[in-house]
C-alpha cells in the first residue's frame, strides 16, 4: 500500500518528494515491515494475552502428558492470532499490492489459521483437549492446498494472472498434457544441473504435500515454550534470502538459480512473519504468558511450505525446518510401532518413551529449557546449511 502511495506523490511533488524513491527499493521495505510486525506484537501483545484471560481461553492439558506441563493449565492460548495481525498488517503496508505470490501466501497463511481457530476454539470452549477432529481438520487443509498447488503449478513461470489463467484452460483442452517448463523442475541442493521434471501432476502433489506437511509439522513441534516460534523465524528468514535471489534475474544467473520474477517480494512477507515470531517469543518465552495455538503453529507452517514452493526450495525447506521434519516422523513411528506390535503381540510397544520428540527429552530428564535451546542451535546449523548451497552448487 505505501508503495503506490510514495509512486502517486512522487508523480505530484517529483522535486519535492524525490527521497520517496527509497519506498521502491525492496530491501528498505523488508526492513520496515520487519520493524512494524515487531512493534505492532510487542505493543499489542499484553492486550491480546489480557482479552484471552478474560474471555478464559486457556490451554487445556491432556492428562497423559508430561507432569510437569499440568502447571500450564489455564494459559491464554490461541495467541497465534497475535502473530497473524502483525504479519498481516505489516505485509499490507510494505509490499506490492500487484503481487501475485505475497497474496497466495497470504491466502495459505490466513486459511490454515481459520482451521487451526476452529480447531483451538473447540479445545477451549467445548474443554476438549483433542480439538478437531484428524478428519475434518485434514480435510480443510487439504481442500485449501490443493488450491494453492493447482494457481502455483502454472504461476511460477508465468508473469500475470491471465497466464495463469490461459495455461490452466490449455493444459485442460489438451487433455492435461503433463509438461511445465525447467524452472518448475524439483531442485537438488548442493548440485548444479541435477533436476527432475515434475509435471503439472507431479508438481501439484509435491506441493500439497509440502504445504500440508509443513503445517503439520510446524503444529507437532509447537508443545514447548518457545519451541516452535524461533525456528519458523529462523527459516522463515532463511527462505526469504531464497526469494530475494530468484526474484532477481542478476543474482539468479550468477548462483544458477531459475529466474522466477515477483518471487523476492515474499522477502517482505519473510521479514514480517520474523519481527512477528520475535515480537511473539517476548512473551511465549518460558515460562509463557500465552502460547502460540493451532492457530499459529497450522498457518506458520503453511506459510514456511508455499513460500517454499514458489522458491522451488522444497529440499532445502526439509533441510532447514529437520527439526520440524524429525518431530513429524517421531510422531508417525511412534504410532505405526505402536499399532504394529498390538496386533502382532497384543500388546501395544514404543519407540520413544513419549512423542513428539521434545517431550522424549524431557522424559529423559532434560529440562524444558535445555530442549527448546538445544533445538534451536540445531535449526541454526541447518539454517547456514541451507543457506551455503546458494553458492556450494
Amino acid at each position: 500500500m505505501l508503495v503506490s502511495l510514495a509512486s502517486w506523490l512522487q508523480l505530484l511533488y517529483p522535486e519535492q518528494l524525490g527521497f520517496l524513491r527509497v519506498f521502491q527499493y525492496l530491501t528498505f521495505r523488508a526492513v520496515m515491515a520487519a520493524l512494524t510486525a515487531l512493534l505492532i506484537g510487542l505493543a499489542f501483545g499484553p492486550w491480546v494475552i489480557n482479552r484471552l484471560t478474560e474471555l478464559k481461553i486457556g490451554q487445556p492439558i491432556r492428562e497423559y502428558g508430561v507432569k510437569a506441563h499440568l502447571a500450564k493449565a489455564g494459559t491464554p492460548t490461541m495467541g497465534g492470532v497475535l502473530v497473524l495481525i502483525a504479519i498481516g498488517i505489516a505485509t499490507v503496508l510494505w509490499f506490492d499490492w500487484t503481487n501475485r505470490f505475497v497474496w497466495v501466501v497470504m491466502m495459505v497463511t490466513f486459511g490454515f489459521g481459520a482451521v487451526g481457530w476452529a480447531d483451538d476454539w473447540r479445545k477451549v470452549v467445548h474443554k476438549n483437549p483433542e480439538g478437531m477432529s484428524s478428519k475434518e481438520k485434514y480435510f480443510w487443509q487439504s481442500l485449501i492446498g490443493l488450491v494453492a498447488a493447482l494457481y502455483l503449478a502454472f504461476s511460477v513461470s508465468e508473469t500475470s494472472n491471465l497466464r495463469v489463467l490461459e495455461l490452466f484452460l490449455r493444459w485442460v483442452q489438451s487433455g492435461f498434457s503433463n509438461e511445465l517448463p525447467p524452472k518448475a523442475d524439483l531442485m537438488v541442493p548442493f548440485f548444479k544441473t541435477i533436476s527432475y521434471p515434475l509435471g503439472v501432476f507431479g508438481f501439484i502433489i509435491l506441493t500439497y504435500i509440502v504445504i500440508v506437511g509443513s503445517s503439520n509439522a510446524v503444529n507437532f513441534t509447537d508443545g514447548l515454550d518457545g519451541l516452535a516460534i524461533m525456528p519458523v523465524v529462523m527459516v522463515g528468514s532463511a527462505l526469504g534470502v531464497f526469494a530475494y535471489v530468484v526474484g532477481s534475474s542478476v543474482y539468479s544467473k550468477y548462483l544458477l538459480f531459475p529466474y522466477i520474477p515477483g518471487a523476492g517480494e515474499l522477502l517482505v512477507f519473510c521479514a514480517a512473519m520474523a519481527g512477528a515470531g520475535l515480537a511473539f517469543l517476548w512473551y511465549n518465552a518460558h515460562p509463557a504468558q500465552i502460547f502460540m495455538g493451532d492457530v499459529g503453529a497450522l498457518a506458520l507452517g503453511g506459510a514456511l511450505g508455499t513460500i517454499a514452493v514458489i522458491v522451488r526450495q522444497e529440499i532445502v525447506l526439509a533441510v532447514m525446518g529437520g527439526i520440524f521434519v524429525i518431530e513429524v516422523l517421531s510422531v508417525m513411528l511412534q504410532v505405526s510401532f505402536f499399532k504394529f506390535t498390538k496386533k502382532r503381540y497384543g500388546e501395544g510397544r514404543r519407540i520413544f518413551k513419549m512423542a513428539p520428540l521434545h517431550h522424549h527429552f524431557e522424559k529423559s530428564g532434560w529440562t524444558e529449557t535445555q530442549v527448546v535451546v538445544r533445538f534451536w542451535i540445531i535449526t541454526m546449523l541447518l539454517c547456514l546449511i541451507g543457506l551455503a548451497s546458494l553458492k556450494l552448487r
